[in-house]
């Protein structure tokens, strides 16, 4: 083995050990919120491409978006999801002023 493989092994784990602890977290705070609904819009200016999505259960709603001239993508949690609701059409209509195109808006399209 080179160098560079024996440095890259002791930086990354590459054995996998029992990750289904992962899953089984994640399925169960998904359980714990309920349904959600689930908003995607796809905007693109230019050469640029934005997302923004807003997911509502009933405990609440978060609106992500991700700006390509932004380094990490921002998340807002609401304690409403029709505030989060109305937060995201805000956002759409800003967006559009501001010479955003919409380029698909609705659920998540999965495929």
């Amino acid at each position: 083995m080179s160098e560079f493989n024996d440095i890259f092994d002791e930086l990354i784990d590459d054995e996998v050990e029992d990750d289904t602890q992962y899953f089984e977290d994640d399925e169960e705070e998904a359980e714990d919120e309920g349904p959600a609904e689930i908003r995607t819009a796809v905007m693109s200016k230019g050469n640029m491409i934005a997302l923004i999505t807003l997911r509502m259960t009933d405990s609440g709603g978060q609106i992500v978006r991700y700006d390509p001239r932004e380094a990490l993508p921002s998340a807002r949690r609401y304690e409403d999801g029709e505030e989060a609701a109305r937060w995201f059409r805000r956002s759409l209509s800003t967006s559009l002023k501001n010479g955003w195109n919409v380029v698909y808006e609705g659920e998540p399209l999965i495929g």
